[in-house]
């Protein structure tokens, strides 16, 4: 009797809410989600920031101990309720229905990161001209301050005048990244007006989201295929450029020289830490709601552990991609390497685009690496987007499941976020971003969540028990 009423739940469920096609869409979205732009434009920065290959043993230490075991646990929580970010806890611990809610709210915040897309896309419609705009000094945006690359093959060899040279004038990759692409204002308070050719780009990001998750996992499922699996290919194709580029190794070797004294610094561990949570989207809901849409008698203790391999392994390699083509810019400007070494937008936005203006074909280089970043930035945020959408619905199921529903409130979703995200777009949009990206995505958000989920998951439990208790969850009568 509890198997047929298994299989009637498991039914109803398929009918009502979907799963996944096969087991390869399920591990190509959760692949999509966790790899993203912080495993390469936040790991290898904060390797080398933290002790080069040192870092790497807190690291795999804190993956060992804390992400894999959280992986697993969000993963089956959904797997097992079948439900949303909010829904699941009111099956299994209702007073915890609060880490729900909260998780609910960090997600709308996470749906600014689409406005590095909308950068990206703009650098990448630039990197189609006969010369790259942030390569060269005569543009209207540029200053009398303006220094290209070129320049530098008649400056001194001195590794202090050159160090002093980049302090007292400033880079054309500099100049287009904030007096071009974004023309940032003077300060939050003066927003300015709406730059719109950045606008049209998040319309189009938007507009790629909407049409990924419209029908839900049924054509989420699908799109991953061309977006989980492309930037593997990008990555390969800019690794072997990379290495074989002079100062490459130099690179590398700042990268992952290991410095053992860092290894007793606490600020060292917390990184570590940091970085695990934030690359797997632990404490996000994202994994519970993905892991909803499992059979109930799918292997999540497999998967668990070759997605998080496949997560840390992608960020490890994408060291190697960023730090030869740093030490290969270091040489070409006769600095060392800790000079031109940034992480986030000013990796992506300053640092990459310039060092790739100084290699042959730079048209075709740019273009790979901004393809990738696209196509890393999609997978997350359509599904954070979904993730937000399904948690909704399962809270209002007669309302939003109805036949045509949920592609109008995903329509309305999407466009409403789009009007709204206008000010990130324009010229004080930068402050808007940096003020949620610190205060309202950091990582004490997803450590409180995760926390509390370990304490809630512990009163649930009892520690002799492998199954949950049907007294304490109210799953008894499901069977």
């Amino acid at each position: 009797m509890n198997r047929e009423r298994r299989k009637d739940e498991e039914r109803r469920v398929e009918e009502d809410r979907g799963q996944w096609a096969s087991k390869t869409e399920y591990l190509l979205v959760v692949a999509g989600n966790v790899v993203g732009l912080g495993n390469v434009w936040r790991f290898p920065y904060l390797c080398y920031n933290n002790g080069g290959g040192a870092f790497l043993v807190p690291y795999v230490v804190l993956a060992v101990l804390c992400g894999i075991p959280l992986f697993l646990l969000e993963t089956a929580i959904g797997q097992y309720t079948q439900d949303g970010m909010v829904t699941c806890w009111r099956k299994m611990c209702p007073l915890a229905q609060g880490i729900g809610y909260g998780q609910l709210l960090i997600k709308l915040f996470d749906f600014v990161y689409i406005v590095i897309q909308a950068w990206a896309l703009f650098y990448l419609a630039f990197s189609f001209g006969a010369q790259l705009p942030w390569g060269s000094c005569g543009n209207t945006w540029n200053t009398a301050n303006c220094m290209d690359h070129l320049d530098w093959r008649s400056q001194s060899s001195n590794l202090t005048a050159n160090r002093t040279m980049l302090t007292n004038t400033t880079s054309a990759a500099i100049e287009f990244w904030e007096r071009r692409a974004l023309a940032i204002s003077g300060g939050i308070e003066e927003l300015g007006s709406v730059r719109w050719d950045l606008a049209l780009c998040l319309l189009a990001a938007w507009v790629f989201c909407y049409f990924s998750i419209w029908k839900g996992v049924k054509s989420s499922g699908k799109v991953v295929y061309f977006t989980a699996t492309f930037p593997y290919v990008m990555l390969l194709v800019l690794l072997v450029r990379g290495l074989t580029l002079p100062g490459a190794w130099d690179g590398i070797h700042y990268y992952l020289y290991p410095d053992l004294n860092r290894l007793a610094d606490p600020e060292v561990w917390i990184e570590a830490g940091s970085q695990i949570f934030f690359s797997y989207s632990l404490g996000a809901g994202t994994l519970t709601v993905l892991g909803s849409y499992n059979r109930h008698k799918n292997n999540c203790y497999n998967d668990t552990f070759w997605l998080c391999l496949l997560n840390s392994g992608t960020s490890f390699v994408a060291g190697f991609v960023v730090f030869s083509v740093l030490g290969f810019m270091a040489q070409k400007h006769g600095v060392s390497v800790d000079v031109v070494a940034q992480s986030g937008p000013g990796l992506a936005f300053i640092a990459y685009p310039q060092a790739t203006a100084m290699m042959p074909l730079p048209q075709f280089w740019t273009v790979c690496f901004f393809l990738m970043l696209i196509l890393l930035s999609v997978d997350t945020h359509f599904v954070t987007v979904e993730c937000f959408i399904t948690s909704v619905s399962d809270l209002f199921p007669t309302l939003l499941r109805a036949p045509g529903r949920h592609e109008i409130f995903v329509l309305l979703t999407c466009f409403s976020s789009f009007l709204i995200q206008l000010s990130l777009v324009s010229e004080g949009g930068i402050y808007i971003f940096q003020l949620i990206d610190y205060y309202a995505c950091g990582r004490a958000c997803s450590d409180f969540m995760a926390f509390f989920e370990c304490l809630a998951v512990a009163w649930v439990f009892d520690s002799s028990e492998r199954v949950i208790c049907p007294e304490k969850t109210g799953l008894g009568n499901n069977g």
